[in-house]
């Protein structure tokens, strides 16, 4: 495999996916990092997530609102999307035992295979737009 050459561009974009946990969309990074590089395009961020991606190196979040969130959080976790305002946040749960059952569940449904990975989305309102009803 060729030696992938250094981005100042792709650093600044992860650097930015790295400290964010709202899973910002391509256009919430390219609206952040074109403050630091003001010739950045669209396009580049884009090509610079779809890097990432593709190098193990961030992940896509399907959300319902029609956009493609992204993560830097490499570990098993489970995702909740506030139903009002879109907000996507983590949840972070260590418990062996619910991944075990939920996993042993679905195998029960499988006529062959592996299963190799899940995801699992959990939706209701955050507590801000809680607060403000």
């Amino acid at each position: 495999m060729a030696a992938v050459k250094y981005s100042r561009q792709r650093e600044a974009i992860k650097k930015f996916l790295y400290s964010r946990k709202d899973h910002p969309t391509a256009e919430v990074v390219y609206n952040n990092v074109v403050k630091e590089y003001p010739k950045i395009s669209l396009g580049t961020v884009y090509r610079n997530l779809s890097f990432l991606v593709d190098h193990g190196e961030a992940i896509t979040v399907p959300c319902n609102d029609g956009s493609v969130h992204f993560d830097c959080n490499l570990k098993p976790h489970y995702h909740f999307q506030c139903t009002e305002c879109g907000k996507i946040s983590d949840i972070e749960m260590d418990d062996k035992a619910y991944e075990k059952k939920v996993l042993d569940g679905a195998r029960k449904y499988m006529d062959s295979g592996e299963i190799t990975g899940h995801v699992t989305f959990f939706y209701g309102i955050c507590n801000d737009c809680k607060n403000k009803k």
